[in-house]
């Protein structure tokens, strides 16, 4: 069977909605501008169904890239999501984002000698969320904040020193810390377009979930701050 799934993918600052139909890439929609979520990700998914000739109803799935990430951007994406499959009667998938961007490296090309990939998303202040992955996409190790200043723990009981292609929103504020021959690294958001293979898995594997009460992995509490006085 080749599906139909709608993809949205809301957990930085890139706003993305993508469409596979028939198993297949078939439209993309993308955004960076500053707080586009809530405003465009409905409007994107409406969007990739007409230019696909598809209603919600004549979808497979609703696949979510579910954090760990921004906590106004997942909550953004999951409500979407969710109205999305109770409106059209059909089921929630959801992948790690970190995931989302293991198959993005992949897609675009490891470099020669690439044995790993980390990821890394922005947590804020000097934290990313990461984990190690093997160049062909199994994860080695258990996402979780780790400070920017101790990313070298991430890779050491791996007894890893080269060959290691650091991807994500988060991997400005690592460079410097993490740079040394036989490394890379690539700053860029997940996409929705990524999520294709992470998604097609999820699909093939009936790893539906629960609907009603699913929650977006956001791995650190949201904690609300009071702005600073300038006076």
């Amino acid at each position: 069977m080749h599906p139909n799934i709608i993809l949205i993918e809301t957990s930085t600052s890139l706003c993305s909605v993508a469409m596979v139909k028939g198993g297949e890439l078939s439209a993309r929609r993308f955004s960076s501008e500053p707080r586009a979520h809530a405003a465009m990700t409905a409007v994107y998914v409406k969007e990739v169904l007409e230019e696909c000739g598809l209603k919600v109803s004549n979808c497979d799935a609703v696949c979510l890239s579910m954090g760990p990430g921004s906590y106004t951007g997942l909550r953004v994406g999951s409500s979407t999501a969710k109205g999305l499959c109770f409106g059209g009667g059909i089921p929630l998938l959801a992948v790690s984002t970190l995931d989302v961007l293991v198959a993005q490296a992949q897609a675009s090309g490891l470099p020669d000698g690439c044995r790993y990939i980390v990821p890394m998303i922005d947590a804020r202040r000097m934290e990313v969320y990461s984990a190690v992955y093997s160049a062909e996409g199994e994860k080695l190790t258990e996402v979780a904040p780790i400070v920017v200043e101790d990313l070298g723990s991430v890779v050491r009981p791996l007894e890893i020193s080269d060959g290691i292609l650091f991807i994500g929103d988060g991997v400005s504020k690592c460079e410097e810390v993490l740079a040394g021959e036989g490394r890379w690294f690539r700053q860029e958001c997940p996409r929705a377009d990524s999520m294709v293979a992470p998604a097609m898995r999820e699909y093939a594997a009936r790893n539906f979930r629960d609907t009603a009460y699913f929650e977006p992995f956001y791995l650190k509490d949201f904690i609300a701050t009071k702005p600073k006085q300038l006076f």
